[in-house]
């Protein structure tokens, strides 16, 4: 039976670990555009740079520009103009804008009024600079793209003084690396973040042969690259809508497991973290709140039938109600088929597979329902004082004991009764009234087997 046990658990928890799985997917992915390589040209010869020739910042920003991302900008800007820098390169992947038009329209205009010239690089390759974020190139001093990068449909402009040459193919349509070349919207021809920096102008350069014989710059001005703090990356990776979406199904997923858990474990304080982390990450994007209480009320419906174990009405009913939520929780931004995927099949998998299975061995063993635990004596795992935790045979259960008897931890009790899947106990001596009497084992030896 233990055995058993054990294994219904883990198939219980087997859906939610792939969820989290999906989470960390998902933050890799905005990780991995973190990590590529900028150094592209850029070799390590730190030691050729020299102080009178400056020094260039360049920074990552990859996501859609949230808070954290749009303060990053702005401390970068003022870093920049403080430690007398000859330019500050954004280098830019971004499809979308979740901030206030008036904190976008601010950080525009810092941009465009920065006695530190700001450049655009669109980088690497695969990378996207769309939605209204692309009217940073309207106020950059200069703009390169990487091959197999897009630019493009950033709306009518939201500030006076934008460079409208750039802009104006932007409105309503995206271009390639190649077409914004055409366009005169780039300035600088970029395959690599390298590339950009070696011909940005006043920028010290020296030629050196290579291995092959061919002639190439490499810098003697200082880069420096500045990096986002690891707090502000991870809420910045929080309020990524397929991590937020991954986060909130995870969260009321290990809530509901915990309740049907008599023990109490980690599950629940992981599902409360990720409830906290997803609701910041629901409150910076762009989210229908009716869609996120149509996943809660399906995760409720879902949780009706675990415990029969055989899918009926309540079933059906949460399924159709978390598959609309999913594909109507944002407004604007889209989830990808792969994170959709993920979160629908776990679902499935937890709530028609794991959970009915765990909730089955549960109740069908001799811990629910029966007399024989009445009597059994074990020790307290916390205080109950009225409520805590004790432990009855190795597993852990929830109990309450009257005001005036409380408990200490580690304290032996007695189980004087069952409250559905809390134990009313008290403490060993000193009860109002010895249960053991009425134990079955008492009048003769009754296995609970």
């Amino acid at each position: 039976m233990l055995k058993r046990s054990k294994f219904s658990a883990v198939l219980a928890v087997l859906a939610l670990v792939f969820m989290a799985l999906g989470v960390l997917a998902s933050a890799g992915s905005v990780g991995a555009q973190e990590t590529t390589s900028t150094v592209g040209a850029v070799t390590s010869d730190a030691p050729l740079a020299t102080e009178d020739a400056g020094f260039v910042l360049i920074v990552k920003v990859s996501g859609l520009i949230d808070p954290v991302l749009a303060d990053f900008i702005r401390s970068s800007i003022d870093e920049a103009e403080r430690e007398g820098a000859l330019s500050l390169v954004l280098q830019v992947n971004s499809t979308g804008v979740v901030v206030s038009d008036a904190v976008f329209i601010d950080l525009l205009r810092q941009i465009q009024g920065s006695t530190v010239p700001v450049g655009i690089w669109v980088g690497p390759s695969g990378s996207h600079l769309t939605g209204p974020a692309a009217q940073f190139v309207g106020a950059a001093a200069q703009v390169g793209m990487a091959p197999g990068t897009r630019l493009g449909n950033a709306g009518e402009p939201l500030i006076a003084g934008l460079d409208m040459k750039r802009l104006a193919p932007l409105v309503d349509n995206t271009v390639s690396n190649q077409e914004a070349a055409d366009l005169g919207i780039t300035t600088l021809d970029a395959p690599t973040v390298g590339d950009y920096l070696v011909n940005s102008p006043g920028v010290k350069t020296r030629e050196i042969i290579a291995e092959n014989g061919e002639t190439r710059r490499e810098p003697l001005t200082q880069v420096r690259f500045g990096q986002i703090s690891l707090v502000a990356q991870l809420m910045h990776t929080v309020a990524s809508p397929a991590v937020a979406y991954l986060l909130l199904t995870i969260g009321l997923a290990l809530i509901i497991f915990e309740l049907f858990t008599a023990g109490v474990g980690v599950a629940g304080v992981v599902g409360a973290v990720s409830l906290i982390l997803s609701g910041y990450g629901l409150a910076v994007l762009p989210t229908q709140w009716w869609a996120v209480a149509l996943i809660c009320l399906a995760m409720i419906a879902l949780a009706v039938d675990v415990q029969t174990g055989i899918p009926r009405f309540w079933t059906g009913a949460g399924v159709v109600l978390y598959v609309v939520g999913s594909f109507t929780l944002f407004d604007g931004l889209s989830l990808s088929w792969v994170t959709l995927l993920v979160g629908v099949a776990s679902v499935l998998l937890a709530f028609l597979a794991g959970m009915p299975s765990m909730v089955r061995t549960r109740f069908s063993t001799p811990t629910i329902g029966r007399e024989w635990m009445i009597g059994e004596i074990g020790r307290a795992v916390s205080s109950v004082n009225p409520d805590g935790v004790v432990q009855i045979r190795d597993a852990l259960w929830r109990a309450s004991t009257n005001r005036a008897t409380p408990i200490e931890e580690l304290d032996r009790i007695r189980v004087t009764g069952i409250d559905g899947l809390v134990l009313e106990v008290e403490p060993e001596e000193g009860g109002a009234k010895d249960y053991r009497d009425r134990s079955p084992r008492s009048g003769g030896d009754v296995s609970p087997e």
